[in-house]
């Protein structure tokens, strides 16, 4: 069995974040493991309080899964501080995954801040070198290319200013434009194009930690970036159709669409 690691914050609502992780490597057929970087509370209308686990802790939890059970692929999802960050990327180095996907969180659903502003530099500098595929929203592209994005071709502008800041493929993912939901893929050379019909529902919490999770776990089960990325995509969009109405905010994907249905 291929084993993924996810290195992120938690959500005790179970709709994102590392319990979102481990779902959807699970729904993979893979073996899920997890990092715990902040503990969250959070639901699907608000976040109410963060507290981070100290860098110590953090570098202690790889090592511990690291020396025992060696990842055939990483996820790295919401790194709120500079520390949090400087522990991280040493550990990466250290043990030198093969494949990691990192999912450049900044924002919840609902618009609360997860990253101190003043940590992307840390980002750019530490941690997006490190990535196999790299996986920023809009708003997130947007913030680390330094530009706007309006239309596709900003979105590609935007993959390669990303593209070479050190990452080996940079995702930027559609969801927040109008339209068919499209993300663009760049490895440097090539655009890929990825899209599907939207979906109207306001029930898309977790979809950014689901993806990235997807694409580790394809990875992991061997296939090639595209079409990793293809079947994640495929994934979440079946999770977002059969999304789960349920809290008072933004419901969370059914990230076991392939076994139950959300009537069951």
């Amino acid at each position: 069995m291929k084993k993924v690691l996810t290195i992120a914050g938690s959500d005790c609502s179970g709709g994102a974040g590392v319990q979102a992780d481990l779902k959807t490597m699970s729904a993979h057929g893979v073996f899920a493991m997890s990092v715990i970087v902040s503990v969250v509370a959070e639901n699907t209308a608000r976040v109410i309080s963060i507290e981070d686990v100290s860098p110590k802790v953090i570098e202690d939890q790889m090592d511990a899964v690291f020396e025992d059970i060696f990842p055939d692929a990483v996820k790295v999802g919401m790194l709120s501080t500079p520390a949090c960050m400087q522990a991280v990327a040493r550990k990466l180095r250290q043990y030198q995954p093969q494949h990691v996907v990192i999912d450049p969180v900044m924002y919840a659903k609902n618009g609360a801040p997860l990253m101190n502003p003043d940590a992307v530099g840390t980002l750019i500098e530490c941690i997006l070198p490190l990535a196999t595929v790299l996986t920023p929203n809009i708003p997130e592209a947007e913030h680390i290319a330094g530009m706007e994005i309006h239309t596709v071709a900003d979105m590609e502008q935007a993959a390669r200013k990303i593209y070479a800041m050190g990452c080996k493929n940079v995702l930027v993912k559609g969801g927040h434009a109008i339209g068919n939901a499209l993300d663009v893929l760049f490895d440097g050379e090539t655009f890929h194009h990825f899209e599907t019909a939207r979906i109207d529902t306001k029930n898309t919490h977790g979809t950014g930690c689901t993806l990235s999770s997807a694409i580790a776990s394809n990875l992991a089960l061997g296939y090639d970036t595209p079409e990793a990325v293809r079947r994640a995509k495929d994934y979440v969009t079946e999770g977002i159709r059969h999304s789960l109405a349920i809290g008072k905010g933004c419901g969370p994907l059914n990230h076991f669409h392939a076994f139950f249905s959300e009537e069951e």
